[in-house]
């Protein structure tokens, strides 16, 4: 079993999904491995670390066309699955319920997707959930850029030429993104809110430190897999209108929120953008997913007439390539192992176990996962 990771081609992208730690540990599961000249570049990791672990050094063509398993950060390119050959395996990200063509292609090379998105959301799985340990720190950087960008400094301070009042800080969604953000915010000093439509989270607000804010939108929830349901264009309406206050007295908002398998909502309105301070600073961490926030694109900077300026940036966990490809790495290989037979030196496939056959998206050139197909059904 030849196991391959290749340099990600999306502009910006610095994570890798292949370290020389879990190059070893593959060498070690008994697969062969190898990667592309280059790999560790984007986080000063050279040939020759990967080489110490084990792995082999060689160019992206021939490294394709042997590769019984690739791993992957950005979904894969459509020409990178071309030069798959049938009953390949791609390990990582794909995007499944907006990247329609991919998920086609997939199924018409045959190639079998592991995809990350897909993995279930539960204990065991954990050490697996790539969504997780990439908002984690998506996040922590979320916060980071807000305090670059703000004109005004997050910790109280009292100086002899007077005290500077914290910096106010609104988290919307309280997931794992949101949390750390929250963590984060309260680290560097600042006057914390958050607010999420699942009153469960509202504990783990305030164990952080921070003020959970609380809003009438009706019964809300989550689902099985821990996910906030969506809510009704009413519940969205009477969301907003109370919010507005809260968004009007903030220095920074970061969004979070994002509906599994569909379009981020829009929380955060023209007016109620209109209502910021000048010098107010917004990260839309759902950009690409649609947005949390009208007039957030993704991957740009917007800055408003009222001169509040909108971060609609979406590959936060690459700016801090290092720690986000050491998780994702992990992420991956414990992904890898747990459908490792061991004797036959071979992923097993053909009898998936819940975990497997939660993320298993494409096998034998069938679209597998219920919920894609419907939504490659309703755009065909």
């Amino acid at each position: 079993m030849n196991i391959v990771a290749v340099k990600e081609t999306v502009a910006g992208e610095r994570r890798v999904p292949m370290t020389p730690q879990t190059a070893g540990r593959f060498v070690r599961l008994g697969a062969q491995v190898a990667v592309e000249s280059g790999l560790g570049a984007s986080i000063h990791v050279p040939d020759s670390a990967y080489e110490a672990a084990g792995a082999r050094v060689g160019q992206r063509e021939e490294l394709l066309a042997a590769a019984d398993v690739l791993l992957t950060v950005q979904p894969p390119a459509l020409d990178v699955v071309a030069r798959l050959r049938p009953g390949a395996v791609t390990a990582g990200f794909v995007d499944p319920f907006f990247n329609h063509e991919l998920v086609r292609a997939l199924a018409r090379g045959r190639v079998s997707a592991l995809c990350v998105e897909l993995i279930p959301r539960t204990t065991y799985a954990q050490k697996m959930d790539a969504l997780s340990s990439q908002a984690s720190l998506a996040g922590y950087a979320a916060v980071i850029v807000a305090a670059r960008h703000s004109h005004k400094a997050f910790p109280m301070m009292s100086t002899p030429a007077g005290t500077i009042s914290p910096a106010r800080v609104f988290v919307v969604g309280a997931g794992v993104a949101g949390l750390q953000a929250i963590a984060t915010a309260k680290r560097l000093g600042a006057r914390v809110e958050a607010y999420d439509t699942r009153p469960v989270v509202k504990e783990q607000v305030q164990s952080l430190g921070a003020k959970f804010v609380e809003l009438d939108v009706g019964e809300t929830g989550q689902t099985e897999q821990g996910y906030a349901k969506e809510l009704t264009p009413e519940q969205l309406e009477r969301q907003r209108q109370q919010m507005a206050a809260v968004c009007a007295n903030s220095d920074v908002i970061i969004t979070t929120a994002q509906v599994f398998g569909r379009r981020a909502p829009l929380i955060v309105t023209e007016q109620m953008v209109a209502g910021m301070k000048p010098g107010s600073v917004i990260v839309d961490l759902a950009a690409s997913t649609g947005g949390n926030v009208a007039g957030s694109r993704p991957g740009e900077v917007v800055v408003t007439p009222n001169g509040v300026t909108i971060l609609g940036l979406s590959d936060l966990p690459s700016s801090v390539a290092l720690d986000a490809s050491q998780m994702y790495a992990n992420n991956l290989y414990n992904l890898i192992e747990h459908a490792w037979d061991g004797e036959a030196k071979a992923l097993k496939l053909a009898e998936p176990d819940e975990i497997i056959g939660g993320c298993l998206l494409t096998h034998d050139g069938a679209i597998r996962d219920e919920r894609v197909r419907a939504a490659l059904e309703a755009t065909a």
